[in-house]
């Protein structure tokens, strides 16, 4: 039962910060220079901005607003609540609906809300043509034609057909013809050739709209692939954009998370669910207030984790100007650090372990959790305390 004598700490607006056992910085300044310099890059392409899933985890308003204010007028989502979760944040600006969910009546908040579905099928453009007879007028959208990644999108034949029947009747309004690279961050892999071709082919068809293929890796592929727009997103957030290249980006996310205890183990125990790991020499260990259940991996352990890849050297954390290993498994809540070579009271209860960032990027952290950027990003959890700042 609460005390009423005692005042509790808010919760509105996120987790307080004393009562947060992780947080997360938000570089916005290195966010909108991430963005302007691939505007540079590209011109004269325009540059979106893909901002769905939360804006890659780290929260739609406060990356959409800044995004807005650095230049970018177009955006990309997944889903048509995503689109109107943004256009209450950019009411001016051209928002396109990556899966628009047509046919249960999405087309009608679509409209709505002023949204460019993007179609990826023929029941979908089926769908788009009837909505926009009942309402008396064609309606932007954009068309998707599968190159090669099978995901989603029209087949070229079918685009072809699209774009002949579409001049006759002019049912609906192509703004955009797009489709999406499978392989572009291995610069070598030939399907990026073969997909840049395909494209070509399709954009014939479709004389007078806009044409848009480069995703973050696509961009760094070069001019052939730009066309007349590109859709960064896991650049615009510090990701690594092309596999074994040096990472251009500036980092914009910090994870870091809570020192709850010290304490000291002898060699030969173990530590940790499992048994996994016997300690070699006596150990300091820093308990760590963050886990699975806020995003940190369990496959990040590197040891006794069924189904994990590699050689099993797990993650690091950053503290106290050094690299320090996760000891043993992570759990849903507790992640355990040995701080050893930190040296006796260089590291303290209430102290903060860095777990990616400036010191661990991104990438880094990802890898030795068996995933990839994008995936660490998205999977935070809601019990971080989150701060966004201007500069780092």
């Amino acid at each position: 039962m609460a005390n009423p004598a005692i005042e509790p700490t808010p919760l509105a607006g996120g987790v307080p910060y004393r009562l947060a056992g992780c947080r997360l910085t938000v570089d916005l300044e290195a966010l909108a220079t991430n963005w302007r310099a691939l505007a540079g890059k590209c011109r004269p392409a325009e540059t979106a901005a893909v901002v769905k899933a939360d804006g890659y985890g780290l929260g739609l308003e406060p990356v959409a607003r800044k995004l807005l204010a650095a230049g970018c007028a177009t955006f990309f989502v997944a889903t048509p609540s995503e689109g109107v979760a943004l256009r209450g944040l950019a009411p001016d600006a051209r928002i396109f609906v990556l899966v628009p969910m047509l046919g249960d009546g999405a087309e009608t908040d679509i409209a709505a809300h002023g949204l460019v579905p993007c179609l990826n099928s023929t029941s979908e453009i089926a769908v788009w043509e009837s909505f926009c007879g009942s309402h008396g007028s064609p309606l932007p959208c954009a068309i998707h034609v599968d190159t090669g990644m099978n995901r989603l999108g029209l087949t070229p034949a079918e685009a072809r057909a699209f774009a002949e029947e579409n001049a006759l009747t002019q049912a609906i309004e192509p703004v955009l013809l797009m489709s999406h690279l499978a392989c572009a961050d291995e610069p070598a892999h030939p399907l990026n050739r073969r997909q840049c071709e395909a494209f070509g082919l399709a954009a014939a068809e479709f004389k007078g709209i806009e044409t848009s293929l480069a995703n973050s890796a696509g961009i760094f592929l070069g001019q052939d692939y730009r066309f007349g727009l590109v859709r960064p997103g896991i650049a615009l957030y510090g990701g690594q954009p092309v596999t074994g290249h040096p990472n251009p980006m500036r980092p914009v996310a910090t994870a870091e998370a809570r020192i709850v205890q010290i304490r000291y183990a002898r060699a030969g125990e173990t530590v940790s669910y499992g048994a996994t790991v016997t300690l070699r020499r006596d150990t300091i260990i820093a308990a760590c207030a963050a886990g699975y259940a806020d995003g940190y991996h369990r496959a990040a352990s590197g040891a006794g984790v069924p189904l994990r890849s590699g050689d099993g050297a797990g993650a690091s954390g950053f503290v106290a100007g050094r690299t320090v290993p996760v000891l043993g498994r992570v759990t849903m809540d507790v992640t355990l650090f040995d701080v050893t070579d930190c040296g006796e009271g260089a590291v303290g209860r209430g102290d903060w372990i860095e777990l990616f960032g400036p010191n661990i990027p991104l990438d880094e952290a990802a890898r030795a959790a068996g995933t990839i950027s994008y995936e660490l990003l998205t999977s935070l959890g809601a019990r971080y305390h989150r701060r966004y700042v201007e500069a780092a």
